[in-house]
């Protein structure tokens, strides 16, 4: 089993910036898809970053040029650096991570993995963005 645990969500103004930071513990080893979702009240839950394997991002537009995914595998932390934050990224952010993820392919050529819903997910963090 692994446990994953989000920090970092808060307020924040239109323009301003957070950095979310997802722990993982348990059973760690091996190699996993990690990956940072979104649900705004009402919608969804949509892909906002993934990490492949080897290491590889991939964004969804809406964040492309103002969100970054990163890790610290001695850590064992997952990573998302939010800059220029607008009112519609207000949500909650789950991080997820999955060893069996599949891959998508974007009809652009992008392709990308994303965890299933039923691997491991944390239970979220709120990012509000007032404007």
């Amino acid at each position: 089993q692994v446990q994953l645990v989000e920090s970092g969500g808060g307020s924040v103004q239109a323009g301003g910036s957070l950095s979310l930071s997802c722990a993982a513990s348990g059973y760690t080893y091996g190699r996993y898809c990690w990956g940072w979702f979104r649900q705004a009240p009402g919608k969804e839950r949509d892909r906002v970053a993934t990490i492949n394997i080897n290491g590889r991002t991939s964004y969804a537009d809406s964040v492309k040029g103002r969100f970054t995914i990163s890790q610290d595998n001695a850590k064992n932390t997952l990573y998302l650096q939010m800059n220029s934050l607008k009112p519609e990224d207000t949500a909650m952010y789950y991080c997820a991570a999955d060893p069996l993820a599949p891959t998508y392919c974007s009809s652009g050529g992008g392709c990308y993995c994303s965890p299933r819903e039923d691997s491991y997910w944390g239970q979220g963090t709120q990012v509000t963005v007032s404007s």
